[in-house]
């Protein structure tokens, strides 16, 4: 698939249907043992929540910096 193609798929519009129906689906299980694992690393390696804040706070420091204008 071509970057043009992407493009028109990233930017394209979505109906409240298909936005509804994304919502509404049931999450694999899968998915949902990784989002789950995620959360015990994250809280694990920043068990407070100062912690998890000076975290986000140096990560959109990070990102403001590497976002083009």
């Amino acid at each position: 698939m071509g970057s043009e193609a992407i493009d028109r798929l990233i930017g394209r519009l979505v109906t409240k249907e298909e936005v509804r129906a994304a919502l509404e689906a049931d999450i694999e299980s899968v998915e949902r043992e990784d989002v789950l694992a995620l959360v015990k690393w994250f809280t694990t390696r920043y068990p407070t929540a100062e912690e998890r804040l000076a975290y986000v706070r140096q990560a959109y420091a990070r990102w403001q910096r590497h976002t083009p204008d």
